[in-house]
């Protein structure tokens, strides 16, 4: 199809196609959260052609509604329980790792030791030689329970990357983690979980909304504010002793 001949029944038509095409992930369809962000890459596709004279005009590209963000966490109690879970030591690695850092799950199964500084007890998420354009990768502190897991971990280290299995970098810790979950009655438990969790807890114990962004390596402290303002425990709470009578 010519990219200017695109229509919105076009895109209503794939949205419904989307929706009802069944994988591994989704099994009962695609769901909108993916197909929105599908036909806004689609969407800034055609605004590059456009802008290099490839094509005149950028037709109109309808996406369903972006869903709400999901809002289930875990506890610290949660969390203990998931590491004591975890059928194999990287699982367990891996979860220490994603709730001490807040970090995404691509960038913690991309971590390399290299970028973990013991003497500073540092962490620096972002790959300094990738040059792409990576959400969410901050440089941040470990905690000293992390910082002996890692050390421990290095000591056997058979690869460069610090979460690896059988002396093989890991591509997935999904299955790993499902089992994991479901052992402990949270069969909804995620990456993703992980990183919310980390946040929720940062807020709960009254950190500004300015240091949880940083430490999640958002590009705009209005995603976290709008997120995770609600979980601090001081959000509001001058407001409210201004009513009292």
């Amino acid at each position: 199809m010519e990219a200017e001949a695109i229509t919105i029944a076009d895109c209503r038509a794939h949205v419904e196609e989307r929706r009802g095409l069944r994988s591994k992930r989704f099994s009962k369809g695609i769901g909108d959260g993916t197909i929105h962000t599908e036909l806004g890459h689609l969407r800034m596709v055609l605004l590059w052609a456009k802008k290099h004279k490839i094509i005149e005009t950028v037709p109109a590209i309808e996406r369903p509604a972006k869903p709400e963000a999901k809002d289930a966490y875990l506890t610290r109690v949660e969390v203990k329980a998931l590491i004591e879970a975890a059928k194999t030591p990287h699982i367990a690695l891996a979860i220490r790792l994603l709730i001490g850092t807040g970090a995404r799950i691509e960038a913690a199964l991309q971590l390399t030791w290299d970028r973990v500084d013991f003497a500073r007890g540092m962490i620096q998420l972002r790959n300094p030689f990738d040059k792409a354009r990576r959400k969410g990768r901050a440089t941040v502190p470990m905690n000293d329970a992390l910082k002996a897991y890692l050390k421990a971990a290095k000591g056997e280290a058979m690869t460069p990357f610090v979460i690896e299995w059988a002396g093989e970098p890991v591509k997935s810790i999904k299955r790993g983690l499902k089992s994991a979950g479901a052992a402990i009655k949270r069969p909804d438990v995620s990456p993703h979980m992980l990183r919310h969790s980390a946040a929720v807890w940062l807020a709960e114990d009254g950190h500004s909304m300015w240091e949880v962004s940083q430490f999640l390596g958002h590009n705009d402290i209005k995603t976290t504010i709008k997120v995770y303002s609600r979980f601090s425990s001081d959000y509001l709470r001058k407001l409210a002793n201004s009513l009292a009578v």
